[in-house]
């Protein structure tokens, strides 16, 4: 019967968030484009995309579908103007993340870009994963240099706490190219919420408690004079040893 609850919860929940979404994607951000300059719509964007998820990671808290434990809290909501390397537990880790820290962007899959029901909220803020490396380097730094923040999972897919994964070196070179230091997020839930082909009504009978603990930055500036391979290894296995992967 518990089970049977959650579901129906989880599946309210998420139905409100699909409509709030239409309503940012169909309306609000459409009208603030047309009315703010460039960095302005920037802006908005991000904090009302920062407002609304974290009202709605708030619902999930409230309705005991999720709880988040967060060991240093006040370090992890003041991170500004860095790369975030993040574990990768859960489908939600992305609203999570970007409901703690202001001022956020991630990758996003380049389909949504094309998707009716939200590609203009993928092009607010959000930066595409499937473009040349050049490209992708351009857009990281023009958002950095705006001041925002940028989350990276470097596993590249979700994985459970215990599993031996491959960590990408797409966050070193970004950091090296944008000259910005590197701020490592262990995050990991108690059980299986959001995971690889397992249905968004599944919330199963407990509340999934995530741990979330910001690790030591990453000075990249000791890095710089090595040459861009030594340096880009030499910070993806800081990265490594950082988020404890041992893939």
């Amino acid at each position: 019967m518990r089970r049977f609850y959650r579901s129906v919860l989880t599946t309210l929940l998420f139905g409100l968030f699909g409509a709030g979404a239409s309503v940012m994607n169909f309306c609000i951000f459409p009208i603030a484009k047309r009315v703010l300059n460039y960095e302005k719509y920037m802006f908005f964007c991000s904090d009302f995309i920062f407002k609304i998820w974290r009202f709605f990671t708030r619902l999930l808290i409230l309705l005991g579908i999720i709880k988040l434990d967060i060991k240093n809290k006040e370090i992890i909501e003041n991170i500004k103007n860095k790369i975030i390397v993040s574990t990768h537990p859960s489908f939600i880790d992305i609203v999570i993340l970007m409901s703690i820290i202001p001022r956020t962007t991630c990758f996003a899959k380049q389909e949504l870009a094309h998707n009716p029901l939200m590609k203009n909220i993928i092009k607010s803020i959000f930066i595409t994963n499937d473009v040349e490396v050049e490209d992708l380097k351009r857009e990281t730094k023009k958002m950095l240099d705006l001041g925002f923040n940028v989350i990276i999972f470097p596993a590249g897919r979700r994985h459970r706490r215990d599993e031996n994964i491959k960590v990408k070196k797409g966050a070193s070179l970004i950091a090296l190219n944008a000259g910005k230091n590197i701020v490592p997020v262990r995050m990991y839930s108690s059980e299986d919420f959001l995971f690889i082909n397992q249905p968004f009504y599944s919330a199963g009978e407990n509340t999934v408690v995530f741990d979330i603990e910001a690790g030591e930055e990453i000075d990249i500036s000791s890095f710089i004079n090595e040459g861009e391979i030594l340096a880009k290894k030499h910070i993806t296995d800081r990265i490594k040893k950082a988020l404890l992967i041992f893939g």
